[in-house]
């Protein structure tokens, strides 16, 4: 009985016991005709544009000797995935850059198309608190900054230019919304890693997108700002009928810059064989001129199309990898 017991207890520990570490591994190629909605123009032509990405799961004792034997799947560590963050704070933030990949995909499709679009600039996005702010204890992340002493600028780079005119130790009134309600919060300003006077967080723009012809695009589980590509192209393709694929399976990845560039990512080999996996015969990667000093800090010392290429050229030898800069880049591929 007792070895019975001893027997349950090992299965379980082996199955269930979190560790201190993440693994990395293929995830989907989803279609995104089933996440872009816009009103009077359905996608009705054959083919796929596919978001790509990467599962990412805590490890267990089973799961990190499945890692260590699997060629496509890496363990990571908490401070590389989630920056020392909590699992929870983590999956907010990247729940925020996939609805700030949205709004700059509609932007960049809309332009290109020629619709209107206009863009509302709604304050400063808090992605992470750092430990010497004097308001840690009071704003959050998730939370959006509007104003700073009854202020408000129109850019991030407005709030701290202000801020830095101001002396360490200087009281401000930071204005802010959380969970959707207005709160004040007054405390001293310190100084940051940059040598500068702030308020001691992390940031980014916190932007909203109107469009005359309605859109919606719902992304599911999905987080982070790698989508921004893809979906500029299904949204793009749908609202022009452009017919762009031409009833290929085209998958890809990479962010999107308000000026349509487009920015590398993380996990690009494993996303190359989700791709694979779900048929795709052409993926789009991100392009940046590789240098010495880029590569040192690349993932596996290779830019993210070389790794694609790379990735491609061993497990998905019938699958052409495209370089793209831009998202014109994309568009002017698709059209040959």
């Amino acid at each position: 009985m007792a070895v019975i017991i001893v027997g349950v207890l090992v299965v379980l520990i082996m199955l269930f016991w979190p560790l201190n570490s993440y693994i990395e591994s293929p995830g989907e190629a989803d279609n995104l005709k089933t996440y872009v909605h816009i009103k009077n123009h359905r996608d009705k032509n054959k083919g796929s544009y596919m978001i790509t990405s990467v599962y990412l799961q805590r490890a267990r004792p089973v799961t990190y000797l499945w890692a260590l034997a699997n060629p496509h799947a890496t363990i990571e560590s908490p401070s590389s995935v989630t920056g020392g963050q909590s699992d929870q704070t983590y999956d907010k933030v990247q729940d925020f850059y996939m609805q700030s990949a949205i709004n700059e995909s509609i932007a960049t499709a809309y332009k290109a198309a020629g619709e209107q679009v206009t863009k509302k600039y709604l304050g400063i996005y808090v992605l992470q608190v750092q430990s010497n702010s004097k308001f840690k204890d009071d704003i959050k992340v998730g939370d959006t900054i509007t104003k700073v002493n009854g202020r408000h600028f129109n850019t991030a780079q407005g709030y701290q230019k202000y801020l830095g005119k101001q002396k360490v130790g200087t009281k401000v009134t930071v204005t802010y919304l959380h969970n959707g309600k207005q709160y004040h919060s007054t405390h001293s300003l310190v100084k940051l890693s940059t040598k500068k006077t702030g308020i001691g967080i992390i940031l980014t723009d916190n932007v909203k997108v109107h469009t005359k012809i309605p859109v919606k695009v719902t992304p599911g589980q999905l987080g982070g700002p790698s989508g921004g590509l893809m979906f500029s192209l299904q949204i793009y393709d749908q609202l022009t009928q452009a017919n762009l694929r031409q009833g290929r399976k085209i998958a890809g990845t990479g962010t999107i810059n308000p000026d349509g560039s487009v920015g590398e990512i993380g996990g690009i080999d494993k996303k190359v064989i989700a791709a694979k996996k779900a048929g795709a015969t052409v993926f789009l990667a991100p392009y940046v001129k590789p240098t010495k000093t880029l590569l040192k800090y690349e993932e596996q010392h290779k830019t993210n199309y070389q790794l694609a290429k790379a990735t491609a050229k061993k497990y998905a030898p019938k699958m052409k990898v495209v370089p793209v800069k831009t998202f014109n880049d994309a568009v002017k591929y698709l059209k040959q």
